[in-house]
């Protein structure tokens, strides 16, 4: 029998009651849990991958209409007078216009002006404003219009003009479009086209305004606000505007084209890329093609 000296059996207890302590000190740990942290140590955060960077923002493509949207179709001021048909010709393009206006000493007296029994040629400006521009070449009344969806918007004069020869004060400025009472069929489609393009219009400012400065950006949320104010005095006159909202929806068209010229991008949507031809299946082995039936 082993005698154990007697500060040995003093010690004893103490040794296992700080035992028993230190495994209390330590939470219990199930199997498969995270290890335990002691305070003041700082746990390795999981790998994971980096935060997206934000994407830029950006304007949706938009449809600008050619000069084969207007060809041949007739156009009347405000939806309802006078009459405007783009023609083709051998040397380019020629406006057949009739401008109703009034006598130039009696400003309620109707009157009209006749360019011609033929069309008077027009000059290509280019696409300053993202649509294409033309000027007609007639001096009693030179007018610059831009070409839209079914109708063109007349940009100049600045003021109306008065015809000496006719005694008629005309003022063509505006929107030539079709005749108002044939819009009624179309209401569903006018009005999806201004909410694409409304929605185009909201994005390319906002494109303009991310990458303009603090000036610049003061100025583009002007022109913003303005162009509001600007399609409603230009479409307050086209007939039936209220119920269909024909002449807000080309301006509005018009106003994103502008936007689209402005930051550089093409107008036409980009057409999709064709799909990839499937690889034919490997022929069996021992032939390169089908087997051959075998007659009954």
């Amino acid at each position: 029998m082993i005698r154990l000296p007697y500060a040995a059996l003093c010690l004893a207890p103490l040794v296992i009651a700080g035992a028993m302590q230190a495994a209390l000190a330590q939470p219990m740990q199930l199997p498969g849990a995270q290890p335990f942290n002691a305070p003041g140590t700082q746990q390795a955060a999981p790998p994971s991958s980096a935060p997206a960077a934000p994407r830029p923002p950006s304007m949706p493509p938009i449809k600008v209409a050619g000069e084969d949207a207007i060809l041949g179709r007739v156009l009347r001021h405000n939806g309802g007078a006078g009459e405007a048909v783009f023609e083709k010709s051998g040397a380019g393009y020629g406006l057949k216009l009739t401008a109703d206006g009034f006598q130039s000493g009696n400003l309620v007296e109707p009157c009209a002006v006749s360019f011609g029994e033929t069309p008077v040629p027009v000059t290509a400006l280019g696409r300053p404003a993202g649509v294409p521009r033309y000027r007609l070449e007639a001096s009693v009344c030179p007018i610059v219009f831009d070409v839209l969806d079914g109708a063109v918007l007349v940009v100049e004069p600045t003021q109306p003009c008065v015809v000496e020869a006719a005694a008629c004060r005309i003022d063509p400025r505006g929107l030539w479009g079709p005749d108002a009472r044939t819009l009624a069929a179309r209401a569903k489609e006018i009005e999806a086209a201004r909410g694409a393009a409304e929605r185009a219009v909201r994005e390319g400012y906002r494109v303009l305004t991310a990458r303009a400065d603090a000036v610049e950006q003061r100025a583009i949320a002007r022109e913003q606000a303005g162009f509001s104010a600007e399609r409603e005095l230009v479409c307050r006159s086209y007939q039936r505007e209220g119920q269909y909202g024909f002449c807000g929806a080309r301006l509005t068209e018009a106003r994103a084209a502008s936007i689209r010229a402005r930051l550089g991008l093409a107008n036409e949507p980009a057409k999709p890329a064709p799909r990839p031809a499937r690889p034919r299946p490997a022929p069996p082995a021992g032939g390169s093609g089908p087997l051959p039936l075998t007659p009954q």
